[in-house]
C-alpha cells in the first residue's frame, strides 16, 4: 500500500478543494495575464499625467514585459528551493503592492520601476498556475484543467483593452493598476488551500542566469523598440542584438555537460513537449499580431473610439472560452493532434475574411463575425497543445517545464506584436508610394472623384482630400496584407501537427507518470 505522500496530488484532495485551488490559481493568472494589455489603452492618458513623450511612455510596456520574460525561466527553480505553495503566495503578494504603487506613480521613472516589480513578481504566476491544475486534476481531466488555464490565458488579453478603456474613461488610468489590488487581496485570503510541494536543494547557475538574462532581456528590448528605432539601421538595435545573441551561444555552450543550470535542457530532449513549444511560438505570433492590428485598424479607419474596439474584440474571447469548454470534452475521445489540426483551419479561415477588408465594408458584423471564427479556432490549438505538451514529461520536470513553456509564449507574443506592426508600417509606406504615381493629370479617375464635391486636384482642399483618400487606402491595404502573413504563419503550423505523438502513445505515458 503506498504512502499519502507518494500517490500523485490529485489522489490527496478533494472534489471541493480542487476547485477551490482553481478558483485561487486562476485569479492570480488573470491578474498577470490581463495585466499585458489593460495599460495599453490608457498610455496617451498616462502620457499627460507623468509628462512622457511617445517613445518615453513605452517603457512602461517594456519594462513589464523584460522583467517578466527573465524572470519566467526561474519558476522552476524558485518553486524547488521555498516550495510551490510559499512561492506562489510570495508572487501574488508581490504583485499586489507592485499594482498598487503603480497606481500611485506621480513620475515616469517611478512608473518603470514599479512595473519593473510588477513583472518580477507576476513572471511565476501563470507557469505555476498551470504546474498545479496539471497536478491537481487526475490523467483523464487534465484538457479540462488546460481548458480552465487556457480561458485565462487567452480571453485575459483580449478583455484587457475593454476593460482598460473602460476604466480609463470611466474613473482614471490609475484604476487599470488599483483594479490588481482587491483580486490580490482576495486570492491571498484563500490561498491557504494551495497545496504545497516539498523543498528541494538545488545550486544557481549564477553565470547560467546572467547570460540568460541579457539574451532574453535583450531580445525583448530589441523586439519592442526595433521599429520605433527603424530595427537594423539603428546603431543602439544593432549592438543589443549581437549582445542577445552573443550571450545567448555562451549560455547553451555553458550549460553544456553541467549538472546545475537555471533550465533544465533535457526537456526539449521530450519531442511533444519541443514540437508544442515551437507551435506555440507561432500561435503566440498570429494571436498577438492580430490583436495588434485589428484594434489600430477599427480605430484609425473606422473612426470606433477605444472602448468600442475593445468590444468589438470580445465575441473572439468569448468564443474561444465556448470552444475550449468544448474540446476539453473531446480531447479524451478524438486523438489532440486532429483537434489541433481542425483549430488551425477554423482559425485561417477567418483570417481569410480579413484579407478582403476594404474602406467600404466597415459595419460592425463584418468585424465579429471573421472574430469569431478566429476564437473558435484558437480555443480549439491552445487546449490541445497545452495538454500534449505535458503529456510525456516526468512529473518532476513540469514546473520547470511550465516556466520555459510560458517564456516561449511570451516570446512568440513579442515576436508577433513587433512583426505585426512593423509590416503595418513597412506596407503602409510601400502601398503609399504604389498609389501616389496615379496622381498626375492624367489621370481621369482624379477627376471623376473630385467632381462631385465641386473640386479641382489644383485647389488645396482637393489635393489634402486626395492625400488623405490616399492614406486611408494605403493604411488599408497593408492591414489587409499583415492578415495575409498572419494566416499563412498559421497554415505553416500544419506539417509540425503531425509530427506530435499520436493519442494512444500520449495516454499510455501519462498514465505511468500518474502513477
Amino acid at each position: 500500500m503506498k504512502h499519502v505522500a507518494d500517490l500523485p496530488l490529485y489522489k490527496t484532495i478533494s472534489a471541493i478543494d480542487k476547485w477551490l485551488i482553481t478558483a485561487v490559481v486562476m485569479s492570480a493568472t488573470l491578474m498577470q495575464v490581463i495585466d499585458t494589455t489593460i495599460v495599453n489603452v490608457a498610455l496617451p492618458h498616462m502620457q499627460g499625467t507623468l509628462s512622457a513623450s511617445s517613445d518615453e511612455i513605452t517603457w512602461t510596456l517594456t519594462s513589464y514585459l523584460v522583467a517578466s520574460a527573465i524572470c519566467m525561466p526561474l519558476t522552476g527553480y524558485l518553486s524547488d528551493k521555498f516550495g510551490r505553495k510559499q512561492f506562489l503566495i510570495f508572487s501574488i503578494a508581490g504583485f499586489t503592492v507592485a499594482s498598487a504603487l503603480c497606481g500611485a506613480a506621480s513620475t515616469l521613472s517611478e512608473m518603470i520601476l514599479f512595473r519593473l516589480l510588477q513583472g518580477v513578481f507576476g513572471a511565476s504566476l501563470v507557469p505555476l498556475s498551470q504546474a498545479i491544475l496539471a497536478d491537481i486534476f487526475p490523467p483523464e481531466e487534465r484538457g479540462k484543467a488546460m481548458a480552465i488555464w487556457g480561458v485565462g490565458v487567452m480571453v485575459g488579453p483580449i478583455i484587457g483593452p475593454a476593460l482598460g478603456g473602460y476604466l480609463t474613461e470611466i474613473v482614471s488610468w490609475r484604476w487599470t493598476f488599483y483594479v490588481n489590488v482587491p483580486v490580490g487581496i482576495g486570492t491571498l485570503l484563500l490561498s491557504n488551500i494551495l497545496p504545497n510541494t516539498a523543498t528541494i536543494q538545488r545550486k544557481m547557475d549564477w553565470l547560467g542566469l546572467l547570460l540568460l538574462s541579457i539574451s532574453i532581456g535583450g531580445l525583448q528590448y530589441v523586439l519592442d523598440q526595433g521599429n520605433s528605432a527603424d530595427w537594423f539601421n539603428a546603431t543602439s538595435i544593432c549592438f543589443v542584438t549581437y549582445l542577445a545573441v552573443t550571450s545567448l551561444l555562451m549560455f547553451l555552450l555553458h550549460q553544456i555537460n553541467r549538472q546545475e543550470s537555471v533550465i533544465d535542457l533535457s526537456i526539449f530532449k521530450d519531442r511533444n513537449f519541443f514540437l508544442a513549444s515551437i507551435l506555440l511560438c507561432i500561435f503566440g505570433l498570429g494571436l498577438y499580431g492580430m490583436m495588434v492590428i485589428q484594434p489600430m485598424m477599427m480605430e484609425k479607419l473606422y473612426h470606433y473610439p477605444p472602448l468600442t474596439s475593445g468590444l468589438l474584440m470580445a465575441p473572439r474571447g468569448i468564443s474561444g472560452m465556448i470552444s475550449m469548454m468544448i474540446v476539453s470534452k473531446l480531447i479524451t475521445r478524438i486523438d489532440p493532434r486532429w483537434l489541433i489540426a481542425t483549430g488551425i483551419v477554423i482559425s485561417v479561415s477567418g483570417m481569410a475574411i480579413g484579407t478582403h477588408y476594404s474602406l467600404d465594408n466597415m459595419s460592425p458584423g463584418w468585424i465579429i463575425g471573421p472574430m469569431i471564427l478566429q476564437g473558435l479556432g484558437l480555443g480549439m490549438v491552445f487546449v490541445p497543445l497545452a495538454t500534449v505538451a505535458y503529456s510525456t514529461l516526468p512529473l518532476a520536470l513540469r514546473t520547470e517545464a511550465a516556466g520555459v513553456y510560458s517564456l516561449l509564449r511570451t516570446i512568440g507574443s513579442s515576436i508577433g506584436i513587433s512583426v505585426a506592426i512593423t509590416l503595418s508600417t513597412r506596407y503602409t509606406q510601400t502601398f503609399w508610394n504604389e498609389l501616389i504615381a496615379y496622381i498626375q493629370p492624367y489621370n481621369s479617375a482624379l477627376y471623376h472623384y473630385l467632381t462631385p464635391l465641386n473640386l479641382q486636384p489644383t485647389q488645396s482642399l482637393g489635393a489634402t482630400l486626395v492625400v488623405n483618400a490616399l492614406s486611408r487606402e494605403a493604411q488599408m491595404l497593408a492591414f489587409v496584407n499583415v492578415f495575409a502573413v498572419i494566416m499563412w504563419c498559421f497554415v505553416a503550423m500544419l506539417p509540425l501537427v503531425f509530427l506530435l505523438k499520436n493519442s494512444k502513445s500520449v495516454k499510455l505515458k501519462v498514465d505511468v507518470v500518474a502513477e
